[in-house]
């Protein structure tokens, strides 16, 4: 018994979209979850006057905020570990929770970081990055002697 191959266009476009879907699936699981569990999606604004930066972080305590600017670079981080006991007479039961987050931004140099201003409300960690006031020339007319 001979085996004729036959070549069936059909068959080989929905091989391709399974043999894509399954090669893609890996990829976009782990970039989703992990940016979705270790970093909170974050909103910039530009205004006249700065950049407003919104960063979604619900359930969070302000205290437990760190926000830094080192050369050029602001990172927010936030970290809050939570341990619960449970005693009694017979046994003792301790659980470690750990929240955290990093994220970074690279500063332009047109923005001013020492004016950086911070507010935690409704879930939302508000920043206010100002700019830094152009210096414009005054116009002037000079003389010819």
């Amino acid at each position: 018994m001979t085996f004729v191959k036959v070549n069936n266009p059909l068959q080989k476009s929905v091989n391709n979209v399974f043999d894509e879907l399954f090669n893609e699936l890996p990829n976009f699981w782990n970039k989703e979850v992990k940016n979705s569990f270790n970093q909170p999606p974050a909103n910039i604004v530009e205004t006249a006057n700065g950049y407003n930066l919104e960063i979604n972080a619900p359930g969070r305590n302000k205290e437990d905020f760190k926000i830094s600017v080192d050369n050029g670079l602001l990172t927010i981080s936030y970290e809050k570990k939570a341990e619960t006991k449970s005693e009694d007479a017979k046994s003792v039961r301790t659980e470690f929770s750990l929240q955290s987050f990093k994220r970074s931004f690279t500063l332009d140099d047109k923005l001013k970081a020492d004016g950086i201003e911070a507010k935690y409300e409704n879930g939302i960690l508000k920043l206010f990055v100002p700019k830094k006031e152009e210096v414009k020339e005054t116009a002037r007319e000079i003389s010819v002697q």
